[in-house]
């Protein structure tokens, strides 16, 4: 069986996302091409975000550190650490309301 420290994980993944121009940095947990269930690390420094996007299917952000806020057209849903949030299935964006991290998990139907 495979473990990985999420905390660590985290602490690395802000330090490398507070000094990168993007002010982002992302890590894949689990998964890829060959499995349904995705998981990504992503840090995202204070004020920095995500462009809207297409949802890649059925998706969840679990908050790991600090505060985000996840958009879709006029709404909006903000989670600070501890927080699950379920992605929307249309057009989105994620924004960094502090220095943050969260866990991304996609299941992607083939």
């Amino acid at each position: 069986m495979q473990t990985t420290s999420l905390t660590e994980l985290v602490h690395q993944h802000l330090t490398a996302a507070r000094g990168a121009s993007s002010g982002r940095s992302a890590h894949t947990v689990y998964g890829g091409h060959e499995h349904t269930l995705r998981q990504t690390l992503i840090a995202l420094a204070s004020g920095h975000r995500l462009d809207e996007h297409e949802s890649p299917g059925e998706a969840t952000l679990q908050v790991l550190h600090g505060s985000v806020r996840l958009t879709e057209d006029e709404s909006a849903w903000d989670g600070s650490a501890g927080d699950l949030l379920v992605i929307p299935l249309g057009r989105h964006g994620l924004e960094a309301l502090e220095d943050s991290v969260v866990l991304l998990s996609v299941a992607v139907q083939g």
